[in-house]
């Protein structure tokens, strides 16, 4: 038996809407450079993101393309682009990229462009640094380009760098109340994955080389002291680098303390002399803050 349905007989009224902000563009582009000039190959690893903002309401209200770049184009302009713009920083190509596609896109006002750069090391062969062969590094290197094409604000990045120390770090003197289980430690293992970013107080400068000198200052500082916190170290490590980086106008951090805890071996008759450890999967500890200059 065939039952008939009857359409509903009232117009459901729509709300009034705007389009709000908005943007589109190509993500996870992922872009790899090597330079053959010389003997001595040199290369980019770097995932790529750009989003492009501007007079795009016609395309979302009324389906009207017109004046769209395709994000294929935005792919492909990417990879084109790094044959000859792709020279040093990830920062620099960024700029590079904006100005493209604010010139080339009759709607496009503006534009975002974010890469994480894999690190990669030479390999050794016979004691020496090889020409051509490399093995990838632990931190990456990112960064976040925003612009019109004229002025741009620039954020770099370090993310992924797993240090730790096995002592020279402790927890005392906090206050205790009746949820307080924790002892006090003037020895313990302190461990973090770093996440940074920082500001420039400069329009131009050697990025790449910053971030080196960041990189540098971040492991420096965090073994030449005892750490009183992950918070004192944190500190510590800001004040170093925005010493060695003018460049820097401020740094912000992200230190997961990622405990480790002695393994009680002593309950099967085994004394553990602070050799043997159980990496915590439990709930941690989140330290972040931003070292600025006074």
């Amino acid at each position: 038996m065939t039952q008939t349905v009857t359409p509903n007989s009232t117009t459901e009224t729509k709300v009034k809407v705007k389009m709000g902000d908005n943007n589109y563009g190509k993500a996870d582009v992922r872009l790899f450079k090597v330079f053959r000039a010389q003997p001595r190959h040199e290369i980019k690893d770097v995932w790529v993101r750009v989003a492009m903002r501007g007079d795009f309401d016609a395309a979302h209200v009324s389906g009207d393309n017109t004046g769209l770049l395709a994000t294929d184009t935005v792919r492909n302009t990417i990879y084109g682009l790094a044959v000859d713009g792709l020279t040093s920083s990830v920062e620099a190509f960024g700029k590079h990229l904006i100005r493209h596609f604010v010139n080339q896109g009759p709607k496009v006002e503006s534009a975002t462009a974010y890469f994480t750069e894999h690190q990669w090391g030479r390999m050794h062969a016979n004691g020496a640094e090889h020409n051509h062969s490399f093995v990838r590094q632990m931190p990456k290197h990112t960064a976040v380009v925003e612009g019109d094409g004229e002025t741009f604000t620039v954020t770099s990045g370090i993310e992924e760098l797993f240090i730790l120390k096995t002592t020279q770090s402790g927890w005392e003197g906090y206050h205790k109340e009746e949820f307080t289980t924790l002892p006090e430690t003037n020895d313990r293992i302190l461990a973090t994955v770093v996440s940074s970013k920082w500001e420039y107080q400069v329009d131009e400068c050697d990025y790449d080389d910053v971030w080196q000198r960041v990189y540098t200052s971040l492991l420096d500082t965090f073994t030449d002291h005892y750490s009183h916190s992950m918070q004192a170290t944190l500190y510590k490590i800001g004040e170093t680098v925005l010493t060695r980086c003018p460049e820097i106008s401020r740094i912000y951090f992200s230190f997961p303390n990622r405990h480790h805890i002695q393994y009680n071996t002593e309950r099967h008759g085994v004394q553990n002399p602070k050799s043997v450890f159980h990496a915590d999967a439990e709930p941690y500890g989140q330290i972040e803050g931003w070292v600025e200059r006074a």
